[in-house]
């Protein structure tokens, strides 16, 4: 399957934004893509209440979208246990051309690394009479048979049995822990029987009479036959020790998947390795990252619905691929380098539009998504009385009805009436709900708006709101910052504004401002009081 596409409306997001992207993201599903919805900010209380009633699930909340080391191309190299073979590791890299080799523990975990030259060096400095493995690497090594096997960790120094069997006794060569190598000398493999050693390696297949393979067994002995000579089986005994006896644990430079790439960049170009070790956050091995990953990344693949200004959306949009856009707002700054679907209608809501496409592309919607997008509609137009509503609103909002069999009056007041409902809120959690920046004219202006039932609830705390105006104009640098008190029984709009910027309102509206003034039949941000802020700021000039 694809990667997935994250699909997501606007920062401090609405129901039309949520909803949207939960509707849209249902529909490319059928049309059998892979997306997931995502929010970029808590949800409010009219959503909330939306997707309880309709029993969806809220969607996760993505903190940005810039380009981590999980979205590169890296390579995914077959793990080595530390505990297979240095002789296994070898031959792996030969046969895939695969010059550095992951290690992990037997829980998966990335345990180190081993390059080609860390195993030529190791013929070179490692002592090569040591053995620190186990029976089926020897056994698997040497190609052999199993004749006795008992114990299967092996950890001792390796004898090749070149002496008469009286120097080797009176050298006292022949330990526990030796790990003899020898020809057809009954002799030697008896003594070393008796002796207990860890392991006899014997070599040419040469035979081992019954009784002392009977000894063996009662000695608990392990016994190995190989059709090599002693020559090979000395040269290549070595390379079946453990693969972390050689690997490099220490001071290895690796990457989480979560990490972002442009933190990481600077690190790898200052780095003198070319592969990094890729782990996931509880250490895992996942891959192998080199530095060619890293010039032309994989991005995250996302469609954004219900905006399309850089300021309103992700943050770390510039660094990914915008696939597709559908909006209903005025056409904003993003731009792409290639052509992408963008879907712009002037209409009251962006389920709107998606409705048309779920048409247009004769998919069935179930009874939830079309109950979150009936909400998306309603809750954008207050219910088809704002001056943004259109007829295709209009169309939709009866069709869906038909669709549900609902009441709409009643769902829309309830849905209302939650989602006005400011109780328990402080005035930074009721001016920030729905805070929205936009460039006008060459302008920065904040606007944010809040819908409500009772707006004395608002005006007693006045002088905290227009702290938090001056404070956001400050803080942002903005030239106007605007709070957008809307009265849905009354349809029209209580203003508050950072003062020094009172003429402009004046000139917006054609009305003296006080803070608090209300502007009749003024209920939409996007086609009310954006255009009159517009024309108010070129008026000025």
């Amino acid at each position: 399957m694809d990667r997935k596409t994250l699909i997501f409306g606007h920062k401090n997001p609405d129901t039309d934004s949520v909803t949207s992207a939960i509707s849209f993201s249902y529909l490319k599903n059928s049309l059998g893509e892979n997306t997931e919805p995502y929010i970029l900010g808590e949800i409010s209380k009219e959503t909330e209440f939306v997707l309880h009633s309709f029993q969806i699930d809220k969607p996760v909340l993505l903190e940005n979208v810039r380009t981590q080391i999980r979205d590169l191309n890296y390579d995914k190299i077959a793990t080595f246990k530390s505990k297979d073979s240095i002789l296994d590791a070898y031959n792996f890299m030969t046969e895939n051309r695969v010059r550095t080799l992951p290690i992990i523990f037997e829980n998966n975990k990335f345990a180190g690394l081993i390059t080609m030259k860390d195993i030529a060096m190791s013929l070179i400095k490692e002592d090569q009479r040591k053995l620190h493995s186990c029976y089926t690497n020897v056994l698997n090594g040497l190609e052999g048979h199993a004749v006795s096997r008992h114990k299967e960790h092996i950890d001792g120094n390796i004898l090749v049995t070149a002496f008469h069997l009286n120097t080797i006794e009176k050298l006292h060569l022949l330990t526990e822990d030796s790990i003899v190598i020898v020809g057809d000398r009954d002799e030697v493999i008896k003594a070393a029987i008796e002796k207990g050693v860890a392991l006899i390696v014997i070599t040419g297949e040469s035979w081992l009479s019954d009784d002392l393979l009977e000894e063996a067994m009662n000695k608990k002995v392990n016994i190995i036959r190989t059709k090599m000579d002693t020559y090979s089986t000395s040269k290549l005994i070595y390379l079946t020790n453990y693969a972390s006896n050689i690997m490099i644990d220490q001071d290895i430079l690796f990457f989480r998947e979560n990490e972002y790439l442009d933190e990481c960049k600077e690190v790898i170009r200052k780095s003198g390795h070319s592969k990094f070790p890729i782990v996931d956050e509880e250490g895992y091995y996942l891959g192998i990252l080199g530095r060619s990953h890293i010039i032309s990344p994989k991005k995250k693949r996302v469609i954004l619905v219900d905006h399309n200004e850089y300021a309103q959306s992700a943050d770390g949009i510039e660094q990914a691929e915008i696939l597709e856009i559908v909006d209903h707002h005025k056409i904003g700054d993003i731009s792409t380098n290639i052509p992408i679907g963008f879907r712009n209608l002037p209409v009251g809501s962006t389920n709107t539009i998606i409705y048309q496409m779920y048409k247009e592309n004769q998919i069935k919607i179930p009874h939830p998504i079309a109950g979150i997008m009936i909400s998306g509609i309603i809750s954008d137009t207050l219910l088809l009385k704002s001056p943004t509503t259109t007829k295709k609103d209009v169309q939709a909002v009866e069709e869906l009805t038909e669709l549900l069999g609902m009441d709409l009056q009643d769902y829309a007041m309830e849905m209302f009436r939650k989602g006005t409902d400011i109780t328990g809120l402080d005035v930074h959690e009721v001016f920030f709900n729905d805070y929205k920046e936009f460039s006008l004219e060459g302008m920065r202006v904040g606007v944010a708006q809040v819908f409500t039932l009772n707006i004395e609830s608002v005006k007693e705390k006045t002088s905290e709101y227009l702290n938090i105006i001056e404070e956001t104009n400050a803080q942002k640098g903005q030239f106007a910052t605007l709070l957008i008190v809307t009265d849905i029984i009354r349809q029209g709009s209580y203003l508050f504004y950072n003062e020094n910027r009172k003429n402009i309102l004046e000139a917006s509206f054609n009305k003296k401002m006080e803070q608090g003034t209300f502007i009749e039949e003024c209920v939409s941000r996007k086609k009310q009081i954006i255009p009159a802020l517009i024309e108010g700021i070129r008026n000025s000039k």
